[in-house]
């Protein structure tokens, strides 16, 4: 595997939500779903402007190219589109809920299950090759995660309808190409804003008046919530959907890290453990690109 734009994309939008907690935990107060309604509206309406205004001419060749697509084709990245919004809908209410409500550490393993989720589904739907290598990291991954999932049993459920909607959604956009990528990030989350809007005026707890609490969702929809799916899309251009999911620990990690020593939350050495074969299992799975461009510079 070679060192690419696409792989660096996927490696930064990664780090950037290990940073979500920080955003997240401050708002723990409000409601998961008055968070989930703000977060997805606000986001529709920013790529909407951003579209509309700043775009058009993408926007009017997309058209003119999904007209032009035989219908099958036209169907099918109809339906891989939407349903990946409804996948995105879904992995937003469930991670929002576990990490305001259940705990960060239930949140990062969620994480932690989806890259193998996402590794397993690819090579049976997209029949992507995984070398000896990738594999061994595989193992190492579900050795980890029997670990780290030791008595913390009640978490399971959650952490791996979280983990699903995620690989599943990897999956799907990994076979969603020929659009471009921002609009159909934007059609995502205007087809998720239709989904949650009937539920608005009966779940939502009422408008909130704190100006914090608008800051905060303005940081979630463009720093946490755009930027980085962009970044995903762009990069499943260029990378394998298994290489994402082992990517995807990087959050996780970085989670664990911040749990450990911003929030203080209790740890054990069985959890320490997990986390640092969790590490390992990175840099195995990635050792064609961090060995490989050593060898390629010594020679």
């Amino acid at each position: 595997m070679k060192f690419s734009k696409y792989y660096l994309a996927a490696f930064i939008s990664f780090m950037i939500w290990g940073f979500f907690s920080l955003a997240l935990k401050p708002l723990s107060a409000y409601a998961s779903l008055d968070i989930l309604f703000y977060r997805v509206f606000l986001c529709a309406v920013i790529m909407s402007v951003i579209c509309l205004f700043f775009r058009k001419r993408v926007l009017r060749e997309n058209v003119k190219l999904l007209k032009a697509m035989p219908a099958k084709q036209r169907n099918k990245a109809i339906l891989l589109t939407l349903s990946g919004g409804i996948l995105l809908t879904a992995n937003w209410f469930f991670f929002i809920y576990v990490m305001n409500h259940i705990s960060i550490k239930a949140a990062s393993f969620a994480y932690l299950v989806c890259p193998i989720m996402t590794t397993v589904i690819a090579y049976f739907v997209l029949h992507e090759k995984l070398s000896k290598w990738q594999w061994t990291a595989v193992a190492i991954s579900v050795f980890s995660c029997m670990l780290l999932s030791f008595n913390n049993i009640a978490d399971i459920a959650y952490s791996m309808i979280v983990a699903a909607s995620y690989a599943f959604y990897l999956v799907s956009q990994r076979k969603n190409m020929g659009l471009d990528k921002f609009l159909v990030l934007t059609v995502q989350i205007l087809f998720s804003a239709l989904i949650l809007l009937p539920f608005y005026p009966v779940y939502s707890e009422g408008v909130p008046t704190e100006l914090s609490f608008y800051a905060l969702i303005f940081v979630i929809a463009l720093l946490f919530t755009i930027i980085p799916l962009y970044m995903n899309l762009y990069a499943l251009q260029g990378v394998t959907s298994s290489t994402m999911g082992i990517l995807l620990y990087i959050n996780p990690l970085m989670n664990f890290a911040i749990a450990l020593f911003y929030f203080h939350e209790q740890i054990n050495s069985i959890q320490i453990i997990g986390y640092s074969l969790i590490l390992v299992s990175i840099i195995v799975f990635n050792e064609r690109f961090i060995f490989g461009r050593r060898r390629a510079a010594l020679i």
